[in-house]
């Protein structure tokens, strides 16, 4: 088993409860981090052995784009999404920031985190 990470991909998107959250849009930033057997890849020293990090990239910028009150949401759709198009991934995790929230302090960011193993 081991591990790829995909750190700090930053997106400008429209999530938020608030009307102007979602209008107005703000600065967030994604990591993800799967784990999947690389020792095929290991050996055979091909792409299609392994997790595609420029897919993880792509979905999560992909996802970042559609509105969502929660970012809760927007993760589990990530994950859900990875699983779907990625069968080597055993398990992953999904933390969403949000840059500079409007939530009435000097705050740098908020994040939620959420980790799913494969189902079957």
């Amino acid at each position: 088993m081991g591990i790829i990470k995909v750190e700090n991909i930053r997106v400008f998107a429209h999530h938020g409860c608030l009307k102007e959250e979602t209008k107005i849009g703000s600065d967030y930033r994604v990591d993800v981090e799967v784990k999947a057997d690389l020792q095929t890849s290991a050996v055979t020293d091909l792409l299609s052995d392994t997790v595609d990090y420029v897919l993880l990239n792509r979905i999560v910028k992909e996802e970042m784009q559609q509105p969502s009150k929660l970012l809760e949401t927007v993760a589990k759709r990530i994950i859900t999404r990875i699983f779907a198009e990625e069968s080597l991934v055993k398990k992953a995790s999904i933390s969403v920031s949000k840059l500079n929230p409007p939530i009435g302090g000097d705050v740098e960011s908020v994040t939620i985190k959420m980790t799913e193993r494969r189902k079957n």
